[in-house]
């Protein structure tokens, strides 16, 4: 049980076209505050894993981070397929998606779709027993359309060997509308034997903090939409203190750079270096004027886009 002054573990949760290598290394570089850092989910297509999947997944591009792949299956065999070629790449901890919300994968009956479905999850979670060496972790959802699903499930997880299992209040057919469902999580959090992080709607120090007083056995949170728009965020809760404006431009502008010149050197032609780097503001500095973060997301050639976000760093840091 955590004290509620402790300060808890934070993970930075995977998403897909964000989190990849190169922005989990400049991130810990220059921010950091992360106990672990997930991959975006790995999977079969076609029978066989993506090269994307392979290459971020690769040790040599994730050397000096704590990182933890993530799985995403539906049927064992396919589970087992990519915990072999994790096992081979030198893991020893593997996370199972179930909390995907993306239609085109829960339909599937992968990510949050395989929640209504305790033969799936069940059948799934084998490689567990079957992967003694390997220490799995669950990433999941209160449910697809159900919050009642979780519950359901939550004997068969309390009876395995996981790490930790990190819950979502949302249901996969809200994705990422809508209020989160305390309250059903709470019912979760009360039941649940394994050690559990929460997950969903932590933008503040004062959400974090909200979060684990209310529920002080948690054993860490996971944040991922809050870490894109204030990357200090991790930082910032476990030192206890705002950074100053011009320091978080600072850092903000080297990883950036460090970013754009990484993306202008590994990718082929204008369009696919606007298009990458453009998904960076995405989430980054939501309070930022509209009409700086407009010249960015509208710009149509690289020095047009790297003079709007020269512009909006630079008025940013007079600000202080």
């Amino acid at each position: 049980m955590n004290t509620m002054n402790a300060k808890l573990p934070i993970h930075f949760a995977p998403l897909q076209g964000h989190t990849e290598a190169i922005y989990r290394q400049l991130h810990a570089k220059y921010f950091g505050g992360i106990e672990c850092y997930h991959t975006p989910f790995i999977r079969l297509q076609d029978g066989v894993i993506r090269n994307k999947d392979q290459k971020e997944s690769d040790p040599e591009l994730n050397h000096s981070l704590s990182l933890i792949p993530q799985i995403l299956a539906s049927e064992l065999k396919e589970a087992a397929t990519l915990v072999k070629f994790l096992k081979e790449k030198g893991y020893t901890q593997i996370d199972i998606n179930m909390g995907c919300p993306f239609p085109l994968i829960a339909r599937k009956k992968k990510g949050s779709g395989i929640l209504p479905f305790p033969e799936k999850v069940r059948e799934v979670l084998q490689i567990v027993a079957e992967e003694p060496d390997i220490s799995f972790s669950v990433k999941m959802r209160l449910g697809q359309e159900s919050a009642e699903e979780s519950l359901r499930l939550l004997p068969l997880l309390n009876e395995l060997p996981l790490r930790r299992i990190t819950l979502h209040p949302r249901l996969g057919i809200q994705q990422y509308k809508g209020e989160t469902d305390i309250e059903s999580f709470s019912r979760f959090y009360e039941a649940c034997h394994l050690s559990l992080l929460y997950n969903g709607d932590l933008h503040t120090i004062e959400d974090i903090t909200t979060i684990t007083e209310r529920f002080p056995g948690l054993a860490g949170v996971m944040i991922g939409r809050g870490l894109l728009a204030n990357p200090a965020l991790a930082l910032e809760y476990q030192q206890e203190r705002i950074l100053p404006g011009s320091e978080l431009i600072s850092k903000l502008s080297e990883m950036h750079r460090e970013l754009f010149d990484w993306y202008n050197t590994t990718l082929w032609g204008e369009s696919q270096i606007l298009l990458k780097v453009k998904s960076f503001w995405e989430y980054l500095l939501p309070d930022a004027e509209k009409r700086l973060r407009k010249k960015i997301l509208k710009s149509t050639t690289v020095p047009a886009y790297l003079a709007a976000t020269q512009r909006l760093f630079e008025e940013l840091s007079a600000q202080g």
